[in-house]
């Protein structure tokens, strides 16, 4: 590892400027190891919902920065990050995606046996170890286990290094993106519905973060796909109801201005949600039976409150990115400095028509499917920016959109829709988390 970075916290500060950062944060694999063993240990990263543990014993497993991990549904019905690594040899205790441990985890490779939460339960022929140190080492501790993990309204997160901010202060109101999500069913829960799409990006994995709140590039990149359907609907009449693709096609061909308009809030570590007073999702047709559910449960003001919150991608930085109006989420899985697995999974709305399923299953394949074209026109752009960076004579990437060098950090601001505010507020954020405990 170059020098220049490894142990070097003025170097890496060095590579964001106020309104513009090096390329380096894009195509260094020096920078991309640093941002797995410092990055992604000290910010709060999504590793599921627990609707995906309906039962003492369920576990998923995930992958973090390269550290492997068992989230697992406990006895009490709380929620437990482990190490998905034998106290033993080393070994993974399993290598399933998702299923039930019952009462314990058995390593595959020497039989040690560990309960659920993560404790030694027994070890073949453990008289061999009598009279050796095993008792006063790591290994008798058991499974290594997540210190700070938080679960809100079903979204589970942990942060693998301590210190640093606790969870309430990293994400502060920008929660309430997850309210509202929650808050559309009319009994307040979700639940994940089957395995994600999975899409594999050759690029690096900020390029689709940052991406999600860009609004200068929708109707320039989806020109041929969403602009197809735009203009093969031309000319039906203004009472024709939209077919309900084209209903979530056409939308992202809206003019500059309505993206300005829209709106950006942005707040502290990195997060942001466009869609402020209006989105692509507002004019969706209505449910009526959906509506009159919502009604029964919240009251007729409230309800429509909630249904009115049409927000566009709220980013969680730095791995989670959720669309609440459409019930449906994206998960950043960096691999290397220039591939990232993009997860795209859907929720029910537990007690709403089953009809809103129906439209956030097709809004994933229409949008975020690997078969999708919605989802090709933005990986066209992301692997040119990635080839692009590696020309010479410019070492700089442009944040200047809307500057103000009175800027420093966002605290809950709201700006027009096409200011670069916050992506220039991830950058800053990327810096302090990426040296906190270099």
């Amino acid at each position: 590892m170059k020098a220049a970075y490894r142990d070097n916290p003025q170097a890496i500060r060095a590579l964001v400027k106020p309104d513009r950062v090096h390329r380096d944060l894009y195509i260094s694999p020096e920078v991309f190891e640093l941002e797995r063993q410092h990055f992604f240990a000290n910010t709060w990263n999504y590793l599921g919902h627990d609707s995906q543990l309906p039962n003492p014993g369920d576990f998923i497993t995930v992958e973090l920065a390269g550290r492997p991990l068992l989230v697992v549904r406990q006895r009490d019905r709380s929620v437990r990050v482990l190490m998905n690594r034998c106290a033993h040899k080393g070994a993974q205790l399993t290598q399933e995606a998702c299923g039930s441990a019952g009462k314990y985890f058995r390593c595959p490779y020497h039989a040690w046996v560990f309960h659920i939460d993560g404790s030694i339960q027994s070890i073949p022929l453990k008289k061999g170890y009598e009279g050796t140190a095993l008792n006063e080492c790591e290994t008798a501790k058991g499974l290594a286990v997540v210190q700070d993990v938080a679960v809100y309204r079903g979204f589970i997160f942990a942060k693998l290094n301590p210190g640093g901010p606790d969870f309430t202060s990293y994400f502060g109101d920008s929660l309430s993106s997850i309210d509202n999500m929650a808050d559309r069913s009319p009994v307040g829960e979700l639940e994940v519905v089957g395995p994600p799409l999975r899409f594999t990006h050759n690029c690096n994995w900020k390029m689709f973060v940052e991406n999600l709140n860009d609004t200068m590039h929708p109707m320039v990149a989806h020109e041929s796909s969403a602009g197809t359907a735009k203009a093969m609907w031309a000319g039906q009449p203004a009472d024709q109801p939209k077919p309900m693709a084209v209903e979530q096609f056409v939308p992202f061909m809206s003019d500059y201005r309505f993206f300005d308009e829209m709106g950006i809030r942005v707040f502290d570590n990195g997060h942001s949600y466009t869609g402020v007073n209006f989105s692509i999702h507002s004019k969706y047709s209505s449910i009526p039976e959906y509506e009159a559910a919502m009604t029964a449960a919240y009251g007729e003001e409230r309800a429509r409150a909630i249904i009115a919150q049409a927000r566009h991608n709220t980013v969680y930085y730095p791995n989670l990115t959720i669309k609440g109006a459409i019930q449906s989420i994206r998960v950043a899985r960096p691999l290397a400095v220039d591939k990232t697995v993009v997860e795209s999974w859907i929720f029910r709305l537990k007690g709403a028509p089953e009809v809103l399923l129906q439209r956030t299953a097709m809004y994933n394949r229409l949008i975020n499917s690997p078969f999708s074209v919605v989802g090709h026109d933005d990986l066209y752009a992301y692997r040119a920016i990635q080839v692009g960076l590696q020309g010479d004579g410019n070492d700089w990437i442009s944040l200047h959109r809307n500057y103000d060098p009175r800027e420093t950090t966002a605290h809950d601001q709201i700006t027009n829709g096409t200011n670069e505010l916050p992506i220039r507020n991830q950058y800053r954020a990327w810096a302090q988390y990426m040296t906190a405990s270099m």
